[in-house]
């Protein structure tokens, strides 16, 4: 992580401690939570994930608070990946799920594909294969619609892993391959390193072991030049594998212990569990029986750690959380739908019936106009006049109530006092133009 970002977050976080409550707008707490979220990610790189937890968890507080969706959903993809890589499967999920859920509210298509992908790789950790391809799939399809590529190769590379271990080489090969064209293509070294290292691992199940070695230490050789730990100790442990194969094992001794080391320092059960494995293997085929044993123990205790009863009923319960949640989504919204339309067709027919009202009322008013050319008693002139604005009165009272119950929240009170304001306003020009139309309309 660069020394220099890290430094200009905790600056950046220090200045704002020091504004006063009342002076945080919503853009200044905004940034604060940017910021605590990018010091979550700083310690996540550096391998910290308690202080990086720590952050990401007051970054998402903030992030609530200002109703800020799309990075809360990061945010909260970002909390899942740590515990995913400490192994707690059930908050894993639980965060993921809660990620994909805002992301699929506003529309993020980037992000949904990454949780579904995130999701899809947890499921293969209790060996749902039908479940991790689902997932996996949905992830690609919306990655090849926005044209991501990094994405993409990260699917087909993902999907390459299922297929291998399901038995589908060929499937896998292509995926893997397909996968490092696109790397090369924008230069993900981290990416290249991860597809060689895939590649080599199917030519090693065929026992091309020449080819696997010459891959796998390309992509061993990548992870040193990137600095990435936890690839030097998939290559490291691989290596050691095929030297094992080879009949080298002191040499596979050497590099799967490496590997071990290295994966309890990064603290990923999955990682220990896979580097244990292999070093039981190792001391078997040397006669170490005591030393093997020992390590499949370890193997055993991360495995159950990550697979047990317990995950797997998690995984269900999110499952089915998620589905249900969604459900009630794409109902809140069709309601919201049809609500819109009847409010837009009700509109539409209000506004026709007060143009209607509307037009009558000057229609009233001419006709009144017009009896200025026959002789017309003055007290049915009064009666005329006086009918003609009460009709105007009551209209002004069906077009104002609408926007006077925002004010009156309909007490009888507030409604009598507002119609009398109304008719306050009315009266005086009533008296006004009885009196012109009066004289326009009596004949003497």
């Amino acid at each position: 992580m660069n020394e220099d970002w890290s430094k200009y977050q905790l600056f950046q976080y220090e200045l704002i401690k020091k504004i006063k409550p009342e002076q945080l707008t919503i853009n200044i707490r905004k940034i604060e939570a940017q910021a605590l979220s990018n010091l979550g990610i700083v310690f996540l790189g550096d391998g910290n994930l308690d202080k990086s937890l720590n952050y990401l968890f007051k970054g998402l507080s903030i992030l609530q608070k200002v109703k800020d969706k799309p990075n809360e959903a990061q945010c909260l993809s970002n909390i899942g990946g740590i515990y995913d890589e400490q192994g707690d499967i059930e908050k894993a999920l639980e965060y993921y799920f809660a990620g994909l859920k805002i992301q699929e509210e506003i529309g993020d298509q980037l992000g949904q594909s990454q949780s579904l992908n995130n999701i899809g790789m947890i499921y293969s950790y209790q060996q749902e294969y039908d479940q991790v391809i689902s997932y996996l799939k949905k992830s690609l399809e919306i990655r090849r619609a926005i044209d991501y590529k990094q994405g993409i190769a990260y699917s087909l590379n993902n999907l390459g892993v299922i297929y291998k271990s399901i038995g589908d080489t060929n499937k896998a090969l292509s995926n893997f391959q397909e996968s490092l064209a696109i790397r090369r293509e924008i230069g993900d070294k981290k990416g290249i390193a991860n597809s060689l290292g895939n590649i080599a691992g199917i030519y090693a199940g065929s026992k091309e072991y020449d080819l696997a070695r010459e891959y796998f230490s390309q992509s061993l050789n990548i992870n040193i030049e990137i600095d990435d730990a936890r690839g030097i100790c998939s290559a490291l442990k691989r290596l050691g594998q095929v030297n094992k194969d080879m009949g080298y094992y002191n040499i596979a001794e050497e590099m799967t212990f490496k590997s071990l080391t290295l994966a309890k320092d990064i603290g990923s059960p999955g990682l220990i569990g896979s580097a244990s494995k292999g070093l039981s293997q190792v001391y078997e085929a040397q006669g170490k029986g005591k030393q093997a044993l020992e390590m499949y123990k370890l193997h055993i205790k991360m495995r159950d750690s990550i697979n047990n009863e317990a995950t797997q009923k998690a995984t269900i319960r999110q499952q089915t959380q998620y589905e249900f949640e969604k459900a009630q989504i794409v109902k809140e919204n069709e309601a919201k739908e049809q609500a819109r339309i009847l409010a837009e067709e009700t509109s539409r027919r209000n506004n026709l019936q007060y143009s209607l009202i509307f037009l009558g009322i000057l229609v009233l008013f001419v006709i009144i106009l017009m009896l200025g050319f026959i002789k017309v008693s003055p007290n049915v002139a009064e009666g005329l006049i006086f009918f003609a604005f009460l009709i105007l009165f009551e209209f002004v009272l069906v077009f104002t109530e609408p926007y006077l119950e925002q004010y009156t929240n309909g007490e009888p009170m507030y409604n009598l006092l507002a119609n009398s304001v109304l008719a306050l306003l009315i009266f005086p020009v009533h008296a006004i133009l009885e009196k012109l139309l009066k004289k326009r309309i009596v004949k003497s």
